[in-house]
């Protein structure tokens, strides 16, 4: 693997695995959006490849990572946090990048979230957003909208929503920050501050899932959900008296939601043993 030098021109086909195409990703699927701006805002930011480290769980989200040219990890069901966290601290010399779903990362994998937030381990984690297991079967997931359909809320979703994005912040973690994927230039821009904030970087991208989700709820194609998720953040764009539309009725703010300089685990963890060590000589 070899890092691509000419960060004027980005092709992305020098980041991934050609021999795994076609990708599996459903015709409209933001996640594919997603992976772009991530792999955008690696070549803006001249990361090599050999120090890239992707580390993703199960379900649609942690399928991505395995089409990219990398350090590419594919680990057990809403675990790919303790995962990186072992990797970020043996190799610090390594990029390391998580990439998680909302049930991935906030059911199974919440605790592992709330701690990643706390320790603040330099590493980046995307949480894709599409309210819904995609992969195993459309079940409602943390993030699912109140009153939403899925195979397990045939009459309606009665449990309100987790704001991600608000408990890592609340849980400490160093940078806090949310797009949709409409705005794919922001969402890189978003990307490249938590690659190089100096501790953990949450970035939730607000995504779609027109198959499985969509169709359930009768939301439109991808074009018509990603521009209902634009004027759910951005209400003055439609009707204030409607509040059956996705991605839940009321704002939600963008960009960098909260930036704290707190200590770096990593680098708090290595000095306090280099002065056990000194100490024991």
């Amino acid at each position: 693997m070899v890092a691509v030098a000419d960060v004027d021109r980005f092709e992305i086909n020098e980041y991934l695995r050609l021999d795994m195409m076609p990708h599996f990703l459903c015709p409209g699927c933001g996640h594919g959006i997603a992976l772009r701006a991530l792999l955008w805002a690696v070549h803006e930011l001249g990361i090599p490849k050999d120090r890239l480290a992707i580390v993703s769980g199960i379900g649609c989200s942690g399928r991505i990572g395995g089409y990219v040219d990398a350090n590419t990890f594919h680990v057990t069901h809403g675990r790919p946090l303790a995962f990186a966290t072992g990797l970020a601290l043996a190799r610090p010399d390594l990029e390391v990048v998580v990439i998680t779903g909302d049930g991935d990362a906030l059911a199974i994998g919440g605790n592992h979230l709330i701690h990643a937030c706390r320790r603040n381990l330099k590493m980046t984690c995307l949480m894709l957003n599409n309210e819904v297991y995609g992969m195993t079967g459309g079940q409602v997931s943390p993030t699912t909208s109140q009153s939403r359909l899925t195979t397990t809320t045939p009459a309606g979703n009665l449990e309100p929503v987790f704001d991600a994005c608000k408990l890592a912040e609340a849980a400490g973690a160093g940078l806090v920050g949310r797009e949709v994927t409409l705005q794919t230039p922001g969402l890189k821009n978003l990307i490249k501050e938590g690659l190089q904030h100096p501790g953990f970087a949450f970035i939730e991208v607000i995504s779609d899932c027109t198959e499985i989700y969509g169709r359930k709820n009768d939301l439109g194609n991808s074009p018509e959900m990603i521009l209902s998720q634009k004027r759910a953040m951005r209400p003055e764009l439609s009707d204030s008296n409607v509040v059956d539309r996705p991605f839940r009725p009321n704002a939600l703010p963008t960009g960098v939601l909260a930036c704290n300089e707190r200590p770096e685990y990593g680098a708090t963890w290595r000095a306090f043993v280099s002065a056990k060590q000194d100490g024991a000589q």
